[in-house]
């Protein structure tokens, strides 16, 4: 009996600590065990994204990403430290469920509940031939970081308000109050206007841009073109590996 009740113990904490402490593979880390100052705000895990509800496989505010991008990250961080600015994370590691939510969130046509900030000027049937949305993200590979800068101390933003959306494209004044310097756009913003070296977009958020490319270059990471906030260590370590453990 005794011999029992010591197995159901030893199970009943091997259980209680697996759910305190969650599983990630080898080779990742939450990034602020290597960066404590980093801005973290994951646009994913809250309703301030394109489906305007917490992504599957969110289930904490917690940013996982592999040690070999943290590491690139800290010296973007160390350098922009110096000018009283930091990274601002929006979203790093994403579980392949989350990926596979936005691809039957963009299969759903008659859901638009989101589209003034994000999609306001093209048709949601477009998301796939555009490139938007696709069936499988680098993010999932864990090198991959939505980020941006943003001044020290870090500016107040306003609770996203679906009653009250901005187009993302407006001016800084005009659109969701990010806390970010000016980049010319919102993030996740579905239009030309956020490729990286849009023309359309006056000096200031070039230079914006510019300060970003040229520090995340410095440090070992390709941006997307389309995407002015998307980039990826080029050296990444798990280039052929998609993940899809929930992050908790």
């Amino acid at each position: 009996m005794r011999f029992a009740i010591k197995i159901l113990l030893l199970l009943f904490s091997f259980v209680y600590s697996a759910n305190l402490y969650p599983q990630i593979p080898d080779g990742f880390v939450e990034i602020r065990d290597v960066i404590p100052d980093i801005i973290i705000v994951l646009r994913y895990f809250s309703n301030h994204n394109f489906l305007g509800r917490k992504v599957n496989g969110y289930e904490a505010e917690k940013c996982y990403i592999t040690r070999a991008a943290a590491d690139s990250l800290a010296k973007v961080q160390n350098e922009l430290r110096q000018f009283r600015l930091s990274l601002k994370i929006y979203d790093a590691y994403r579980p392949q469920r989350a990926v596979d939510d936005f691809v039957n969130w963009a299969k759903n046509l008659s859901d638009t509940l989101t589209k003034k900030e994000f999609y306001s000027t093209i048709d949601k049937s477009r998301l796939f031939i555009d490139g938007y949305i696709a069936e499988r993200s680098g993010h999932s590979r864990g090198s991959t970081v939505d980020l941006t800068i943003v001044p020290i101390p870090t500016p107040e933003q306003p609770v996203f308000d679906f009653n009250n959306q901005c187009e993302c494209f407006k001016s800084a004044d005009e659109r969701f109050k990010d806390n970010s310097i000016d980049m010319g756009t919102g993030f996740d913003c579905f239009l030309p206007l956020s490729h990286t070296v849009n023309e359309n977009i006056n000096a200031q958020q070039r230079a914006n841009r510019l300060l970003l490319l040229t520090l995340m270059k410095k440090y070992g990471f390709k941006n997307l073109a389309e995407e002015w906030w998307h980039y990826t260590l080029i050296n990444e370590p798990f280039p052929d590996t998609y993940f899809d453990f929930v992050i908790e």
